[in-house]
């Protein structure tokens, strides 16, 4: 374990760890000394397997089953962990959904369904964690937004309305939220590997190497990196913003 971030013994909850980013950060926080709750809602095999590679090291880990856009089921998860930690340092909202629908073809409960796993659930969760943190004066939340919550994309105004609001969300709550010393940021990650990615849009990944400045895509690391900063006690003055971990793709000009 590595206490470099100052975050040994922290209890850490980060929603949708069972595959991709949040099951990188999960582990980061955990090799950073941290006491992780692996949240899922459908891939419990993965969560459960990062928990015991955890266990094999000796360090303190659980996951835990909520659907996190119902509030009965974000308060049975929020009492969860604190019956098991007694308290939560920190919570990084990373579950969501990422579809594909042409805006004229979108249907009505296609675009709640988005609205819902990505900005409800910010916003059940937030609110758990804060009346968590409120009483003993401190704690950290970290919103995933998108580089797409700035920049709108084709096939994607429901994704594209529900970061944007994470991006404002996360700068409300940080207002509200101050005075009790907890501290809420966002980063918008841009485009991040996974196994398959090249194969499944071999364009798509092309033109993202050319444009971005540094030429590559994104892995759960990085991502994980900026979160461990975002939460540990470097990073103690900084709240309300939103960090775009994206390799330069912001800079891309209009014209």
């Amino acid at each position: 374990m590595d206490n470099t971030h100052g975050l040994k013994d922290a209890v850490v909850l980060v929603t949708g760890a069972g595959r991709g980013i949040g099951l990188g950060i999960g582990n980061a926080f955990s090799a950073a000394g941290a006491k992780v709750i692996f949240h899922y809602h459908s891939s419990q095999q993965a969560a459960e397997e990062a928990v015991r590679q955890i266990h094999l090291q000796g360090a303190e880990a659980m996951s835990c089953k909520a659907d996190i856009t119902h509030t009965d089921e974000v308060n049975h998860l929020f009492a969860t962990v604190s019956a098991a930690f007694g308290r939560l340092d920190v919570l990084i909202n990373n579950a969501g959904t990422y579809p594909i629908n042409p805006l004229l073809d979108l249907k009505a409960n296609e675009w709640d369904a988005v609205i819902n796993s990505n900005l409800r659930s910010v916003f059940l969760c937030t609110q758990a964690a804060g009346r968590l943190m409120k009483p003993k004066m401190g704690g950290t939340i970290i919103n995933l937004a998108s580089i797409e919550g700035n920049f709108p994309t084709v096939n994607h105004a429901h994704y594209c309305a529900a970061k944007a609001g994470v991006i404002q969300f996360t700068k409300t709550a940080a207002r509200e939220l101050g005075c009790y010393n907890i501290r809420v940021n966002a980063i918008s990650p841009g485009l991040i590997h996974r196994t398959g990615l090249e194969q499944d849009w071999p364009e798509g990944v092309a033109r993202w190497q050319k444009n971005t400045p540094l030429a590559r895509l994104g892995t759960p690391q990085d991502i994980a990196n900026a979160c461990l900063f975002l939460a540990s006690p470097s990073a103690n003055w900084i709240t309300g913003i939103n960090l775009p971990v994206d390799g330069g793709a912001s800079t891309a000009p209009a014209f």
